[in-house]
């Protein structure tokens, strides 16, 4: 089992019809690849919680950084706006100026100043009490799924 796991991963998870077959568990190995696949299934949920907390580490810490840096170009751009241009060594400090647009109420503008962006979804929860109902909608259909559950 962790040998085939191993070439899985060597394959970047990619189930080849070799794979498949391997994986598929007939009545003779029913009891032992359950044991087997339970024990993979329990390890990597617990490798998912690991790399989901590593990864809540690694933002916080990204976010610590860009604090710091956007802390560090304010310090600079108040020492240019005090004392003006300067240079330490090769490197020279000064302002660019440059215009931005801020607008207080993108409600109040003419049509003509506005770009109206429109996503549509599907109400998946209308439409499957209008199927319940007995409703017929096309392209839409009530599906059953099996979920696996382990206790």
């Amino acid at each position: 089992m962790l040998d085939l796991l191993a070439d899985i991963e060597e394959n970047d998870g990619e189930l080849t019809d070799e794979f498949l077959a391997q994986l598929e568990i007939t009545n003779e190995e029913l009891a032992e690849k359950s044991e087997g696949y339970l024990a993979i299934i329990k390890q990597r949920e617990a490798l998912d919680v690991q790399i989901k907390e590593e990864i809540k580490r690694l933002q916080a810490m990204k976010k610590a950084n860009d604090n710091l840096v956007s802390r560090l170009k304010n310090s600079l751009l108040n020492a240019v706006n005090i004392f003006g241009e300067f240079e330490v060594g090769l490197v020279k400090f000064w302002t660019r100026k440059s215009t931005s647009v801020y607008v207080e109420d993108v409600n109040s503008l003419p049509k003509e100043f506005k770009v109206v962006k429109v996503t549509e979804s599907a109400d998946k929860k209308e439409i499957a009490k209008a199927l319940k109902s007995g409703e017929e909608i096309e392209g839409c259909s009530l599906q059953t799924n099996f979920n696996l559950k382990i206790g």
